[in-house]
């Protein structure tokens, strides 16, 4: 239900407001260096602060679990796990009765029979995208000469993101935005034909982040307006590089050498100040809904760093299955008989 990963594997667990959350990584190579603070920078991006995310600050101090001794891996299942400290489940009492539109609650009461973990998501919070940071850090550790960086260039339609981002605070509402994440560095070949093409990992895990919406590669939905003849990439040289990059650095499900990019849609966050009609499961009928807590009005200023961790870990899980396949050899056929 919640792992991924053909070689590289991930699994999370843990819930919001529960003792404690981590991540799982079986696959990893055995002698990767790591320590707890190779976790603090990426771990440090993610924490809240900013204008417009949330007032919760957690420590986020990273256990290593097993998997680990003497400051290396060892080969065997790595767990990194966090302990929640500052939490109020009681903000949550009302989402038991009155789930909030647009969020997990009622569906997840549905598919768990009323067992779910309500307390600020459960299991289907952001929350979670901590460890999925974590798990970035070990894969960025396996990618070595390639670099992944994203950053948010919009928000609620406006470039201008603090701008866009104090309106909607001060509407007591919330805001989503576009994230973009390029790397660079990656080889020609990684990746299959069709279900493990490049896309299909990246996606998957991309929708794995909680608010994500859409996805698109290189020119995305804007090359459905284009011809051919200025879509296509024109190869310029022996290594595969390419004169423009519509493709976005994948051909045919493959990794062309040139730089991946892509870019993910995040939509507002559900929790919002502002009444709302909504379904009460108790009464049976429609109810106003004020939601209570500490939440983001703008979840995209967190997301940047995720992004990258959720880019790594699908590249590593590609590149330990490219290194399994028996090397190819080269043949050109120049019409000899």
């Amino acid at each position: 239900m919640n792992s991924t990963g053909r070689i590289f594997r991930i699994s999370l667990f843990g819930e919001s407001h529960g003792v404690a959350i981590g991540v799982t990584i079986d696959g990893c190579p055995p002698g990767v260096p790591l320590s707890a603070g190779d976790f603090a920078a990426d771990l440090g991006r993610r924490r809240p602060g900013r204008a417009g995310t949330t007032p919760r600050v957690e420590e986020d101090l990273p256990e290593i679990v097993s998997g680990h001794f003497n400051g290396h891996t060892t080969g065997a299942p790595l767990t990194i796990m966090f302990r929640n400290k500052n939490i109020k489940p009681g903000d949550y009492d009302a989402l038991k009765r009155t789930p909030r539109p647009g969020h997990s609650d009622f569906v997840a009461w549905k598919r768990f029979g009323g067992f779910n973990d309500h307390r600020g998501g459960g299991h289907f919070s952001g929350r979670l995208t901590l460890c999925l940071v974590a798990a970035g850090v070990v894969a960025k550790k396996l990618l070595e000469g390639i670099d992944i960086a994203a950053r948010l260039f919009s928000a609620g339609g406006d470039e201008d993101i603090d701008r866009a981002v104090k309106a909607a605070m001060e509407a007591g509402d919330s805001v989503g935005g576009i994230v973009e994440c390029r790397t660079t560095g990656i080889p020609v070949g990684w990746g299959e034909p069709f279900f493990d093409s490049v896309e299909s990992v990246i996606a998957h895990m991309a929708f794995a982040i909680p608010a994500i919406k859409g996805v698109e590669f290189g020119s995305g939905f804007t090359a459905a307006s284009m011809r051919g003849s200025s879509h296509n990439d024109p190869i310029v040289d022996e290594t595969g590089r390419t004169a423009t990059n519509n493709a976005g650095g994948i051909s045919g499900g493959l990794t062309n050498g040139n730089e991946l990019v892509f870019r993910i849609a995040v939509k507002p966050t559900s929790s919002i100040s502002v009444g709302q009609s909504t379904y009460s499961i108790e009464s049976g009928k429609i109810e106003e809904l004020k939601v209570k807590g500490r939440h983001d009005a703008c979840i995209a200023l967190r997301v940047p760093v995720v992004l990258e961790a959720i880019t790594a870990v699908a590249l590593a899980d590609l590149k330990m299955m490219a290194e399994s396949r028996p090397p190819q050899k080269i043949v050109i056929n120049n019409g000899a008989k």
